[in-house]
């Protein structure tokens, strides 16, 4: 567009003003876009047209979380879920059409990978549920940003980039960069990248103390070793007071052993993070299962005994499948992710190792 209007001999700055319109107010048609001349609004009409995605659902959890069924143009969906907290909401964003990462553990990991989602697409998300906050008249305003939903948004630097630029500009989103988080399994030449751009928090998919159970649990972020990941971490810029925030999910049985959390707490030694830990989100036909709590409680207390900061997250719109791993729409394509020969471990059973497929708390002893 910015091309467009130069050879119209219009100013740098209409750009600007049609951006305002578009992130700031959710305009829906160049008739609302007042401040620029009418001959304007009437070539903008006849060249570009406003189309947002559809809110096709809206989903309302017991505990407040929203979830939003998006519809795109080539009828794909995404989900977005609006997630309440002590004075304000969060808004978990998706950056991909599915997940190419196949992680075992995470629904939309299962549905395979359609497409990365443009900026406008990834911004609409937050212009759609900003508007629904004001049109429900609810008490607490959008002030976080995650990118957790659908997809691995490094795997979506560009267009990720120029969301992150879009959403920190004052004009049009003003989040500050401390209400920005990305997390990430780790794509190691974007990660670099995403560091130094500055642009928002790092949080880190961990899930795994090792290398083995890494890989059987999330087989390609496992690509890149373990060791090479910290190291990565350990040189990655922060300022003073921050921290990168490490995720790990608690599956029951598989990485949830004490002898994992010591593992954690070692692979963790020095480095500047917090431990996020996530009590599993099962989901239809998940292979997995929610620890009981004791063994969470036993977990967390041995990385704070070792020093390490870890704060249980309370999961959130489980009941709607809108928590941290359970995302997933209806469009999944046929070349979703199956390993019907892989098992979890459990209880006592523990005669049967021979086979390799297997996942098992085995890997942290």
């Amino acid at each position: 567009m910015g091309v467009w209007l130069k050879e119209l001999g219009e100013p740098r700055f209409r750009v600007s003003q049609i951006y305002q319109w578009l992130w700031a107010k959710g305009g829906k048609d160049f008739v609302q876009m007042t401040n620029l001349s009418l001959k304007l609004r009437q070539q903008l009409a006849q060249n570009f047209i406003i189309r947002w995605p559809k809110l096709a659902k809206v989903q309302v959890s017991q505990d407040g979380t929203r979830k939003f069924v998006l519809v795109l143009d080539d009828e794909k969906s995404i989900e977005s879920v609006l997630i309440p907290e002590r004075d304000h909401y969060t808004l978990c964003l998706s950056s991909q059409v599915g997940c190419v990462m196949s992680c075992r553990f995470c629904h939309t990991g299962q549905m395979g990978f359609e497409r990365n989602l443009e900026v406008y697409e990834i911004l609409a998300q937050v212009v759609l549920a900003r508007e629904y906050v004001k049109q429900e008249n609810l008490a607490l305003p959008l002030r976080n940003i995650v990118f957790m939903g659908m997809g691995e948004p490094l795997l979506n630097w560009s267009n990720l980039e120029k969301s992150l630029h879009l959403l920190r500009n004052d004009k049009y989103f003003n989040f500050s960069r401390r209400r920005l988080t990305v997390s990430t399994v780790g794509i190691k030449d974007k990660l670099k990248k995403f560091g130094q751009s500055r642009l928002g928090m790092l949080a880190f998919s961990l899930h795994a103390p090792n290398q083995t159970l890494r890989k059987q649990l999330m087989p390609k972020a496992a690509n890149w070793e373990l060791k090479e990941i910290i190291a990565a971490l350990r040189n990655y810029p922060l300022e003073k007071r921050e921290r990168i925030t490490i995720e790990y999910v608690l599956l029951d049985r598989v990485n949830d052993s004490r002898e994992c959390a010591l593992q954690l707490a070692k692979l963790l030694s020095g480095l500047r993070c917090k431990v996020n830990l996530i009590s599993y989100n099962p989901w239809p036909g998940s292979l997995f299962a929610r620890p009981k709590k004791e063994r969470i409680l036993a977990f967390e207390q041995v990385l704070w005994s070792k020093g390490i900061t870890a704060i249980l997250r309370k999961s959130k719109g489980d009941d709607i499948l809108a928590a941290c791993g359970q995302l997933r729409t209806a469009f999944a394509p046929k070349s979703a992710f199956k390993d019907a020969s892989a098992k979890i471990l459990v209880g006592e059973n523990r005669q049967s190792l021979k086979n390799k497929n297997q996942i098992t708390s085995l890997g942290c002893e």
